[in-house]
């Protein structure tokens, strides 16, 4: 988004990318059947599921060879990192939800935390902007806990999320239209989607936003973007008078250390890829991290709660097969619907849908395999009867930043460029586990409400009660470079502006204050089109 806004401005861009391009004809497998890869999906040794298969959009993966990261003693943090143009955008679920009004000013609600140095209001047109020129679709719901946007027209709800909207209203819990970033009607000559349900696999038609598709483009033919990949960043260079100068780089190919010079340099990593640089970033004048006076680079790392959960419906047995496609995501949701009441925990979550009869994939029959005895023809008729039966909710929801949970440096581990690596520290709170207890009582009711029988078993004890998950495996994390009005407590000022060197930007999760209980990437391109917006007209009054 910087790379497009800054161009497009008229400066002059260098885009250092760690991985290689992405060409998508090339490398999305988007109408590949499961049967055309050796072993459907799965990798060899299975290895491949445990990265969403080989169908995702490449390349992201929890372990990258030669690029370790650690955990501290008693802590387990997952990090999903995507080393390519375009990075996770090609791969992502394209949830698109604004924040809410409330979110912003939410230490003054329940003094927890802090509030952020803008308000909804600051950063309401640029979500008109990001919304208007990537495509999102939804409806006008007028919810104070999720804002209406600009909108294009939703997809139908399929059969199960009818369901579940009708079970929903039963319950008085709020089910709405989802909101994807994924195109109904052509925008900016990209071509609606034509419902092969595969998002994840990435997009040959750019019918679905990624960055590599729909902000890059865009930027080179400005004529003004020099795109460099296999660059592995090392550190930001700082000159005498204590302003950025370029950054220093690993040229993968060759293992050369190589250097870009800039007038000013924007980091966009990634929350924790960005704090890792910053950290890394030592000098004289900032012997503890560049842009890090305040101590708190790595800091108020936050990933969403997560607790997923799914139940058998009789009344899907019934349903005659018919076509469950449409876009690669839900169409229906449901948004934090009990802020108007006292909770027995903090914020609040959203519920994601999944369901139907879409394109079997790698582990869809696991838990049948489980739960029945057979083999032969008896269990494929048994996975016949149940295939397309059963419902999936994913909760998420708000983390309170605390100070368990960050990440530094490890003083002994680095990867095979000599880059010292991120070690990090993790804890769920009570408020978090209260959360996902209260999910799993909602998916439950809900499932029952259908006339079904809910099947997830989670333990109330243990390294993960109530089925929350790992943090980092939602791929939520944000925080590490917050924003704030004091120096003292924050690293970068609301124009994603660092304090201590006023010509260094950070546009990714970094320096969102809090994790509100939507997914953060239409926050993060909005900051980051409002940063550059900023960045250029103090280019332009010669302050940077």
């Amino acid at each position: 988004m910087a790379a497009k806004v800054l161009t497009e401005g008229g400066l002059n861009v260098v885009l250092l990318e760690a991985g290689p391009p992405v060409n998508p004809e090339k490398d999305f497998k988007m109408l590949m059947w499961p049967y055309d890869l050796p072993h459907r999906g799965a990798g060899v040794g299975g290895q491949a599921s445990k990265n969403f298969s080989e169908f995702l959009a490449p390349n992201g993966a929890w372990i990258i060879d030669g690029e370790p990261y650690t955990s501290a003693p008693g802590a387990n943090f997952q990090w999903f990192r995507s080393r390519i143009v375009g990075g996770r955008t090609n791969h992502w679920g394209r949830i698109a939800l604004r924040y809410a009004p409330i979110d912003f000013t939410s230490g003054t609600r329940d003094g927890l935390g802090d509030d952020w140095p803008i308000t909804y209001q600051d950063i309401a047109p640029y979500y008109d902007k990001v919304e208007s020129y990537i495509g999102v679709f939804g409806t006008k719901e007028n919810i104070s806990s999720a804002p209406d946007g600009v909108f294009l027209p939703p997809p139908k709800p399929r059969c199960t999320e009818l369901l579940v909207k009708k079970a929903c209203d039963k319950l008085n819990i709020l089910c709405i239209p989802a909101r994807l970033a994924v195109l109904t009607r052509s925008i900016n000559d990209r071509a609606p989607c034509h419902y092969c349900g595969q998002c994840g696999r990435g997009c040959t038609t750019a019918s679905n936003f990624s960055s590599s598709q729909v902000l890059l483009p865009p930027a080179m033919k400005t004529g003004r973007l020099t795109l460099i990949t296999g660059a592995m960043a090392r550190s930001v260079v700082v000159g005498k008078d204590g302003k950025a100068e370029g950054v220093s780089y690993v040229d993968k190919n060759t293992g050369t250390e190589k250097r870009v010079n800039a007038r000013a340099v924007v980091l966009a990593a990634s929350a924790c890829e960005s704090a890792r640089l910053l950290l890394n970033s030592r000098s004289t004048t900032f012997p503890d991290g560049l842009a890090n006076s305040s101590g708190t680079v790595g800091k108020y790392l936050t990933d969403s709660v997560g607790s997923d959960g799914w139940g058998y419906v009789p009344a899907l047995e019934k349903m005659p097969p018919h076509n469950h496609d449409g876009v690669g995501g839900m169409h229906m949701y449901i948004p934090w619907w009990k802020s108007d009441r006292k909770n027995d925990f903090p914020r609040g979550y959203h519920i994601e849908l999944y369901g139907g009869r879409d394109m079997p994939g790698v582990g869809m029959f696991h838990e049948l395999c489980h739960d029945e005895e057979g083999y032969g023809v008896t269990l494929k008729s048994r996975a016949r009867q149940l295939y397309g039966t059963t419902i999936g909710f994913a909760g998420r929801g708000e983390m309170i930043p605390n100070p368990h949970t960050y990440c530094e440096i490890d003083p002994d581990v680095v990867d095979q460029w000599g880059i010292p690596v991120l070690r990090f520290h993790f804890r769920w709170s009570e408020y978090e586990l209260r959360q996902a207890q209260d999910m799993q009582q909602t998916f439950r009711s809900i499932v029952e409400a259908m006339g079904g029988v809910y099947k997830t078993k989670t333990a109330i004890d243990g390294e993960y009660p109530f089925g929350i998950r790992e943090g980092g495996k939602i791929i939520h994390e944000v925080g590490t470079a917050r924003m704030g009005a004091d120096p003292k407590t924050s690293v970068v000022n609301g124009y994603c502006q660092a304090h201590d060197v006023k010509n260094l930007f950070v546009t990714d999760g970094a320096p969102l204050v809090t994790n509100p209980d939507k997914n953060p990437t239409l926050t993060i391109m909005a900051l980051s089109w409002r940063a550059s917006e900023y960045l250029l007209d103090e280019a332009k009054k010669g302050n940077i």
